[in-house]
């Protein structure tokens, strides 16, 4: 499965698939290769923000939903998108990298098998769009 991020205002180029090793491999590095921790250039990690969001003082709205919070932030590369409940998202050039980095505790985190099972299984796959969750 290739992964791609979709984004509502510019398309993107799908990560690199990462080695598949040959069956014949010895199960114990098998099972180290697929629990690896995600980093590096081709990792995905993502972050939820459920308060209000303002980047150079303007608060951030979804033009699809006009929701004002709860928003998931993506990281991927030097790239951070925005993440609505009702599943719109958008690259923003405001955030970089380093502000990612901060609002990430520390290493802690769930794996994913895709980027869609990490969507569903945190609300932000579109499932919740109209509702209001307060």
């Amino acid at each position: 499965m290739t992964l791609v991020l979709r984004t509502t205002d510019r398309t993107t180029e799908p990560a690199p698939a990462l080695p598949v090793l040959p069956a014949g491999t010895d199960p114990l590095l098998q099972l180290q290769y697929e629990t690896r921790p995600a980093d590096g250039p081709s990792a995905i990690r993502c972050v939820g923000h459920s308060r209000e969001l303002a980047l150079g003082g303007i608060p951030v709205m979804c033009s699809a939903c006009r929701a004002r919070r709860d928003w998931l932030l993506i990281n991927h590369g030097r790239d951070v998108w925005i993440r609505c409940r009702c599943g719109n998202q958008w690259l923003e050039p405001d955030i970089s990298r380093a502000d990612f980095d901060a609002l990430i505790g520390g290493p802690k985190g769930t794996t994913y098998p895709s980027v869609e099972a990490g969507l569903a299984a945190l609300g932000f796959d579109g499932v919740f769009a109209g509702i209001n969750l307060e």
